[in-house]
């Protein structure tokens, strides 16, 4: 079964910014979610958001600008996660997301 991934309207918006490789980039983040779930340990720079439940992140590309995206289960028995930023990492504030 796979793992539903929706992205707040907010997201929605960052994306269309995004330059076109790290949307392409992303929607492989996406599918990957959605196939083998919001735990993607083989990615760069992944990692839980310490001190919250359940959200995670991860790099899309490294260096300068550095682009991430943040996570979250939402509901583990309906297999439903939801993305809360797209964007370069110097805009991410990881503390809203508590």
């Amino acid at each position: 079964m796979t793992w539903d991934v929706k992205l707040t309207k907010n997201t929605a918006k960052q994306i269309r910014k995004l330059p076109d490789d790290i949307k392409t980039r992303l929607h492989f983040l996406v599918q990957e979610i959605s196939q083998l779930g919001p735990v993607r340990n083989n990615r760069l720079n992944y990692g839980k958001i310490r001190g919250t439940k359940d959200r995670h992140h991860c790099h899309l590309k490294k260096g300068a600008p550095t682009y991430v995206v943040v996570w979250r289960v939402i509901d583990k028995e309906n297999k439903l996660v939801e993305v809360l930023y797209a964007g370069t990492h110097e805009k991410a504030f990881y503390g809203r997301f508590r």
